[in-house]
This record gives structure tokens, C-alpha cells and sequence, in this order.
């Protein structure tokens, strides 16, 4: 196994750097970088020491001197207690683009070689440090860009999911078991399990993998934000109401209908969960062929929506109201969707005909019961807030899972139509394969380095 380096932080300039190394010669390559003053070779594991790093490259004639490099905050990790799993030495440097450069370059001077992306991830996986979720949960943990998809990331990391899978295998191979046992003593034709209670075990498996799968759309919103399409009629505020909900001026506001001809996406993290707010193009009939477009673009995105601004003119009638929605109605599915009714311009009505119960009256321009929007928004987090339950946010984990789904409901309609226990028990290992698979237990090379390649170096 080589002995790998790479630099751990971010690119660019910062105060501090770190660069990690790892591999059986670590210990080795690290020390050739410090002077026997510096007490490298005596540093015992898990303790930090200020060094300095000499730059072997600038020696005098005699050999006995060289130039300093920096000084740095050096720690030793021994295997087996390490993040990789392998002896790993971590350097913290100054954030000089030159200095972090100049360190990997006398690294690998010294028999490192360059780590690929991910690798020191992959190594923690190879070495039992970490299951592939865990692995895969790092990545999330990294790109986490709100306190909930943190929440999600770590609950992965900690290994709730895997915990899952490890309850989810052992069921697996109680059926199994029972199924194999059948197989060998077949000629005797003895029956190890009641075929019912097989049917139940098999029955408590399909609704916790339903489970799993149900919270991927949850999993993947909070991971990616929530998106909340802010939808409606030409001209009654859309563009306003979003710059309002950011805060600042995002969407070109103008008093001629149809200005919004594309959809216009930001970003806006609400008490810990991030939301996508996009503003759609006006929804009416048009002959402008650019124009339909837009609203093509706008039906499209409120049906990937998980939640819908809905603003009127609060001067309109409670009729044309419920004929703006009954329009929308027809064009998208509502039933999965929060539905928030805005009555906009209200500071230009003198009254309104919708109660208020149904509608959220507010004036975007001036600013006016904004807040009350906010809330309404997040009255739909805390309605499906799971923070306690282990949730998908992998579409690989999906795919499989729902491999897993398709071999579970295989071997149900197997012991329901009296099939031979050989056929059904195949259905069962197919399930156990899927399931190594998502775990790690089972996979490829290929599988591996399509997961750790999408890491960033260093990582």
C-alpha cells in the first residue's frame, strides 16, 4: 500500500493549511521534513508539536544546514487509531499558496505519492473504519449547507442508516436461514417455518424498506433545499414579493405583465433548512410565443414543487380567486403540494371578500406581513420535521432499496402461490445482494471509484 499526501483544505489563500499523509511509511516520509531537534521522531501519537520544516532542497556545500521552510503545528495519528486506519500525519502550515505547494512537493520527493480524489475516504471504508453509507455521508457532511441537511448528514455518519441495513440484513437471514434449512432436508419434505409467519416477517421487512424509501423525497429536500414556487397571474407581485422573502433585490420588478419570462431561482436558509424559492412566469393566455414558453417553464417547475406561493391581487373576488386556482388545479397536482394563498397589494384594498383564515394578506412592496409568509412556510417543516428517523438523501441507496423492494415482494408472491423453496430462497439472496451492495459488504472497483471520485483531494 502506498503512502499518500495531499492538501486537506480548501484552495486559496487562508491563514492556516493542513496537509495529511497517510500510509505505512508516514511516520518515515514526514520525518525527513524536520530536523532531529525538532523531536519529530519522539512525538507520541494523538500530540500536536511545534516544528519547523527545513526545505531539504537548499543545503550548502557541506550539507549542514538548510533554509527554513515554516513553522508548523505537527500531529502523529497510529495505526489503528487513525481516520484512515493506516499511521497518518497531519501538518498545519501558513495558507501560503507556495509554502502548501512546496511541502507536498518535498513529500513526494521523499516516496508520497499524490492521493486521488477521495482516497483517504476510501482507505477508512477499505479498513472497516466506516461502512459505505458513513463513507458516502461525508461527502454530504462537506456540502451541508443547512443546519438540517448537517442534521441528516451526521445522523448517516453516526450510522442510523447502517444500523437500519444491519437490522434489515439480520431479518434477511432469519428468512433465509429457515428457507436453507428447508432445501437440505427437502427429500425428507420437512417444513422448518410456517409459511405464514414467514409471510409476516417478510411483511415487517416491506414496510420498514417503504419507510425508508418514502423519506427519500424528504431526504432529498433538505439535503438540496426545499423548493417553493411563487406562482400566479401577471402583474400581481411575484418578482416583489420574492426580493422581500430574500431580502434584498434579486428578480427585476416592473409594472408591465409579463416581465418574468424565465424562472428565477435563489436560495434562502429559514431556521435551519434551506428553501429554493423560484419566481415563475405569470400564468394566463398568451399568443406570445416566448412568453408561453415562460409559462410552460412555470407548470413545470410547480410540479416539482413541495411548496406553492399562490399570490393574487387582493382586490380580486373570493369567484376569481377560486377560478385562478381552479385553472391551476387542472394543469398540476395539488394534493402532495402546501398550498399558501398571498393576497398581495393588500395596502390598495379596501376590503377583501376571501376570509382571512384562507389567505395571507400582505403588501411585498412596502414590506407589510412578510413575516406571517415565513411562518406559513415553516408550519410546513415542522409538519414533516423527522429529525429522529433515518433518512435516504443517496440516490444509490434509493436504486437499491427499491431492488431490495422488488426481491421482498418476489418471495411474498412466491410462498403465497406454493413455489418451490429453491426459487423463493433465490429471491431472498438477490435481496441480501442488493443489500451488500448498498452497504459496501458487496461491490466492485468500479462502484467504489465511482463513489470516492466525486470526493474532493484530501478528503
Amino acid at each position: 500500500m502506498n503512502t499518500i499526501c495531499a492538501i486537506a483544505t480548501p484552495a486559496g489563500l487562508g491563514a492556516t493549511a493542513m496537509i495529511r499523509i497517510s500510509g505505512p511509511e508516514a511516520f518515515n516520509i514526514a520525518g525527513m521534513l524536520f530536523s532531529v531537534k525538532s523531536g519529530f521522531d519522539g512525538l507520541e501519537p494523538n500530540q500536536a508539536k511545534f516544528a519547523t520544516i527545513y526545505n531539504i532542497d537548499k543545503k550548502d556545500s557541506d550539507n549542514r544546514q538548510c533554509e527554513i521552510l515554516d513553522q508548523v503545528v505537527v500531529t502523529k495519528f497510529a495505526a489503528p487509531h487513525s481516520f484512515t486506519g493506516e499511521d497518518v500525519v497531519e501538518i498545519s502550515c501558513h495558507g501560503s499558496l507556495y509554502i502548501q505547494h512546496k511541502i507536498i512537493e518535498l513529500l513526494i520527493a521523499n516516496g508520497c505519492h499524490m492521493a486521488e480524489p477521495g482516497e483517504f475516504t476510501q482507505r477508512a471504508f477499505v479498513n472497516g473504519k466506516l461502512d459505505l453509507p458513513q463513507a458516502e455521508a461525508i461527502a454530504d457532511l462537506i456540502e451541508a449547507q443547512s443546519e438540517r441537511a448537517h442534521h441528516a448528514a451526521m445522523t448517516q455518519l453516526q450510522g442510523d442508516l447502517s444500523n437500519k441495513m444491519a437490522d434489515l440484513r439480520n431479518e434477511l437471514l432469519q428468512l433465509a436461514s429457515l428457507l436453507e434449512l428447508e432445501l437440505d432436508f427437502s427429500e425428507e419434505e420437512v417444513e422448518f417455518a410456517d409459511r405464514s409467519a414467514l409471510l409476516d416477517l417478510l411483511g415487517q421487512i416491506r414496510t420498514e424498506v417503504d419507510k425508508l424509501l418514502q423519506s427519500y423525497k424528504w431526504g432529498t429536500m433538505l439535503k438540496n433545499g426545499i423548493p417553493a414556487a411563487i406562482v400566479g397571474e401577471p402583474n400581481v407581485g411575484k418578482s416583489t414579493l420574492l426580493n422581500a422573502l430574500l431580502q434584498r433585490e434579486r428578480a427585476i420588478v416592473s409594472d408591465i405583465p409579463g416581465t418574468t419570462r424565465d424562472t428565477i431561482e435563489d436560495t434562502f436558509i429559514l431556521h435551519g433548512t434551506l428553501f429554493r424559492f423560484i419566481d415563475t412566469a405569470g400564468i394566463r393566455e398568451s399568443n406570445d410565443t416566448i412568453e408561453q414558453l415562460g409559462i410552460e417553464r412555470s407548470l413545470q417547475t410547480i410540479r416539482k414543487a413541495a411548496v406553492i406561493l399562490w399570490v393574487f391581487d387582493a382586490r380580486k373576488s373570493t369567484e376569481e380567486i377560486n377560478r385562478e386556482i381552479a385553472k391551476l388545479s387542472n394543469s398540476v397536482e395539488l394534493d402532495d403540494k402546501k398550498l399558501i394563498l398571498i393576497g398581495n397589494k393588500a395596502d390598495l384594498a379596501s376590503g377583501s371578500t376571501i376570509n382571512e383564515g384562507q389567505a395571507i394578506f400582505i403588501s411585498a412592496k412596502n414590506g407589510e406581513n412578510i413575516d406571517a409568509v415565513l411562518k406559513e412556510i415553516e408550519r410546513f417543516v415542522e409538519e414533516h420535521d423527522i429529525r429522529d428517523t433515518a433518512l435516504l438523501t443517496n440516490a444509490r441507496h434509493q436504486s437499491l432499496l427499491n431492488e431490495i423492494l422488488i426481491s421482498i415482494e418476489r418471495t411474498e408472491s412466491g410462498l403465497q402461490q406454493q413455489m418451490p423453496t429453491d426459487l423463493v430462497a433465490e429471491d431472498v439472496r438477490a435481496a441480501l445482494h442488493h443489500l451488500g451492495e448498498l452497504t459496501g459488504t458487496v461491490s466492485s472497483d468500479d462502484i467504489l471509484n465511482n463513489i470516492f471520485g466525486k470526493f474532493c483531494i484530501g478528503k
